[in-house]
């Protein structure tokens, strides 16, 4: 499989270009179109229960979907949810990758995605605890909310990182959770920063520029309480326009 990115970095699409008859799984809704030919089969990955804890448990579809170029070939084009960039990782048998709960969209066939408890820290760190691991040989592509970042770190070098805003990373990087400004919670709110993770090299440690969490918060402040009209009056004084 090659992958080729367009319009990047706001809305970026990503071009899967399959050799004949090779397989592609993509998550449920992320494909947005494919050449002539290729032949679909949407099934619970794993079984029943690897598609419930995928789907409860990774913040993803039941059902994954296998795209299977026809002998000549084909594509897919696959997108995220959120606008923003999108890259491949390579994942190889000796470095999987922890990815965030909906970043996943699609992957290459000698790669599998499963979900895995990300420990106590993504629970508490408002990432729900579960993400996926992309283990085997091969690419898996992500969806950034905003642009990338990729961090590589060295033997002894380490980063701290807002829970929001991490990706993917090699599960070789050490790493821990704590509140931004430490033992003083209080302090932590004042700075508007709650959680951090602070990451020990060597490893690899991809970044998303937007926190998908504080968005939904802003607009969660928009949403109207009562009725639509009564909500517009927070914004900027557009209900009593449309009155």
């Amino acid at each position: 499989m090659q992958v080729v990115l367009r319009h990047n970095p706001s809305f970026t699409v990503a071009r899967c270009l399959l050799a004949g008859h090779e397989p592609l799984r993509v998550e449920g809704g992320a494909m947005i179109a494919h050449s002539a030919g290729v032949q679909l089969e949407a099934k619970a990955q794993g079984g029943v229960m690897a598609g419930l804890r995928r789907s409860v448990l990774g913040g993803g579809s039941f059902f994954v979907t296998t795209f299977t170029a026809p002998a000549q070939g084909g594509w897919v084009d696959v997108a995220g949810v959120l606008p923003g960039d999108t890259v491949t990782i390579e994942v190889t048998p000796e470095q999987p990758f922890f990815l965030r709960r909906g970043s996943w969209i699609a992957n290459s066939s000698n790669v599998q995605v499963d979900t895995q408890w990300g420990g106590m820290a993504n629970l508490f760190g408002g990432e729900g605890g579960f993400g996926y691991r992309a283990s085997g040989q091969g690419e898996a592509i992500v969806s950034i909310y905003g642009a990338v970042d990729i961090m590589d770190l060295e033997a002894g070098e380490s980063v701290t990182i807002d829970t929001g805003h991490v990706v993917a990373y090699e599960l070789s990087v050490r790493f821990q959770m704590r509140r931004a400004v430490q033992g003083r919670s209080f302090q932590s709110m004042k700075s508007g920063e709650g959680w951090v993770f602070d990451f020990f090299g060597p490893g690899r440690v991809l970044l998303q520029s937007r926190n998908p969490e504080a968005f939904a918060h802003w607009v969660g402040e928009l949403t109207p309480s009562e009725s639509p009209r009564e909500g517009l009056g927070g914004l900027g004084g557009l209900g009593g326009l449309l009155r």
